[in-house]
């Protein structure tokens, strides 16, 4: 009576397929999938013709394989149909109400408020590095999947119904709305680090909003920061008795001013020049040294100073996120002539 499902199928199936073609396209900024028609096409035929035949396969071995596999899916529907009961009898209470934190929380060690950071994170393939990059006695780490929730336009309700704004509250431990209480709040730093992108950037005034709306006393306690990370990264080999340096800029003036700098003084520099496009491209270390370790990083913080700031962004939250759209446009009309073309970065 029960259905087996794709879920069911593809549980623990791993694929291994090269190849290799000019100016491949991909759907997603994930670059999982191969979107490429004629190639797609090409290995779905190939994939389809071999399995048809191991599946057809008269031989003992292959019928004992097709056979174990069979059992294997069909003991895979079970557990989620089994785990559905369980859920539905067990009725979890919502997110905002249980004492366990988010499974996906990588808490740290120490138990000293002003001593720990909560770093908010664009990804789970951004959090894999900076797992290896953070000092885990108290550095913290949540992921969180793309853009969350506009909270400017969203009603409360549709707030906590939210996953990713409702984990953010629940792991920063202070509530929201008119019942935040900055006291009970879990850690001394809460830091936005994302991509050095127009994505990240999207993803960071959507964090801002959520803070701005409903854990404004963060804000206002200068406890709320942004992770710098670098654009590009020079390599300088070792020349003479000079050793090998590595370099990071953060802007293309500053990249410029650098190169300028090596040319005058003699020095050469390995091309093409490194440009991080995001997070998941830089390795642990790279990551510690530029972004997460303290004393070399560099982080912005978010505040305001008095109630004339407070009141600007006010205006702004509601003009860059609010559900009027006509101020919005006529914003974007009007500062469209102060940016050059070749300055954006897509």
């Amino acid at each position: 009576k029960i259905r087996i499902e794709k879920e069911d199928v593809m549980a623990g199936l791993t694929a291994v397929v090269t190849v290799r073609l000019p100016e491949p396209q991909f759907e997603g900024q994930t670059k999982e999938v191969l979107g490429t028609p004629q190639v797609r096409q090409a290995v779905s035929s190939a994939v389809s013709s071999w399995m048809e035949k191991k599946f057809a396969s008269s031989k003992r071995d292959d019928k004992q394989q097709v056979f174990a596999l069979m059992e294997k899916v069909v003991g895979e529907m079970r557990a989620r149909v089994s785990a559905r009961h369980q859920k539905e009898i067990s009725r979890r209470k919502n997110a905002l109400e249980t004492s366990s934190l988010p499974a996906k929380l990588a808490d740290c060690r120490s138990n000293k408020v002003e001593d720990c950071e909560l770093f908010i994170v664009e990804g789970d393939s951004a959090l894999g590095t900076a797992k290896q990059a953070r000092s885990a006695d108290f550095q913290a780490l949540l992921p969180i999947r793309g853009k969350i929730l506009n909270t400017q336009k969203a009603s409360t309700s549709d707030m906590l119904s939210n996953a990713e704004c409702a984990a953010i509250i629940q792991v920063i431990g202070a509530g929201s709305g008119r019942s935040f209480d900055l006291d009970s709040a879990r850690y001394g730093k809460v830091i936005m680090m994302t991509d050095a992108d127009v994505d990240g950037a999207h993803i960071r005034t959507l964090l801002l909003t959520l803070f701005f709306r409903y854990m404004r006393p963060l804000i206002a306690a200068g406890r709320v920061y942004a992770a710098v990370p670098p654009l590009h990264r020079i390599e300088i080999p070792a020349q003479g008795r000079k050793k090998k340096e590595i370099i990071y800029t953060y802007s293309e003036e500053e990249l410029h001013q650098r190169l300028r700098a090596l040319a005058k003084s003699g020095r050469k520099y390995k091309e093409p020049i490194q440009r991080y496009k995001g997070l998941g491209e830089m390795d642990a270390s790279q990551l510690a040294e530029t972004t997460m370790q303290r004393g070399k990083r560099t982080l912005r913080q978010i505040t305001f100073a008095d109630e004339e700031a407070l009141q600007q962004a006010e205006n702004i939250f509601e003009l860059l996120m609010g559900s009027t759209v006509a101020p919005r446009r006529e914003f974007i009309v009007a500062g469209a002539d102060q940016l050059a073309a070749e300055q954006i970065d897509a």
